[in-house]
């Protein structure tokens, strides 16, 4: 019980050690396998892979959005799932498949002419952990590996697909002085945004 409270206080702390930075945010890269999922992957016996991803989180993108912040996912997976849910949340950057997240991540910033300075990364795993120069905040779930968990600048108190993007979503919108209001007039639109073009490769559109 104690070390529990012990790690969620060390979270607070580390969340304010970020703050000035999460003001700078304009661009929020997200891993997807162990970040906006659990990890696990179920098959169909036609070999369709589905995933579980969490509403709040789901949420917490589109508040991001529509404060004009870009949120992009990047993931080395690809399955269709995470297409998929990029479409149902207006997500426009959507780039799976990908070997080498660094390099990916630096295109993108170029793209949409953002720096390292303007860019926190949500990861999981040791295929995360290069990006650490690209980015000026590298996060994580509270279950991610532990050698990622050691370079992180902050260690979230939530398991991956656990509600776990929606506290950076709020951490960002509180540090940039947007989540009052909406904490106090709540929500009026829809979860899932309309379809979107999806950018699979920077400057290149995924087919229909």
């Amino acid at each position: 019980m104690n070390g529990g409270w012990l790690a969620r206080g060390r979270s607070r702390l580390a969340a304010r050690r970020c703050r000035d930075r999460l003001r700078q945010l304009k661009l929020l890269v997200l891993d997807v396998d162990g970040v906006l999922t659990d990890g696990g992957l179920w098959t169909t016996e036609s070999g369709e892979v589905i995933k579980r991803f969490d509403v709040r989180d789901g949420l917490g993108i589109r508040l991001l959005q529509q404060a004009g912040l870009e949120v992009a996912l990047l993931s080395g997976g690809k399955s269709g799932a995470t297409e998929q849910r990029a479409r149902y949340l207006g997500v426009q950057h959507c780039l799976t498949g990908v070997k080498d997240k660094p390099a990916a991540l630096a295109a993108l910033q170029r793209q949409l002419g953002l720096t390292p300075a303007a860019t926190a990364f949500v990861g999981d795993d040791l295929n995360d952990l290069p990006v650490r120069p690209v980015v000026a905040l590298l996060l994580c779930p509270a279950d991610a590996a532990a050698p990622l968990r050691r370079h992180c600048d902050w260690v979230l108190p939530r398991r991956g697909g656990d509600g776990a993007v929606r506290l950076v979503a709020e951490a960002i919108l509180q540090a940039q002085g947007r989540w009052q209001a909406l904490a106090g007039a709540g929500w009026l639109d829809r979860n899932d945004g309309p379809a979107a073009p999806l950018t699979t490769a920077p400057g290149r559109a995924a087919p229909p």
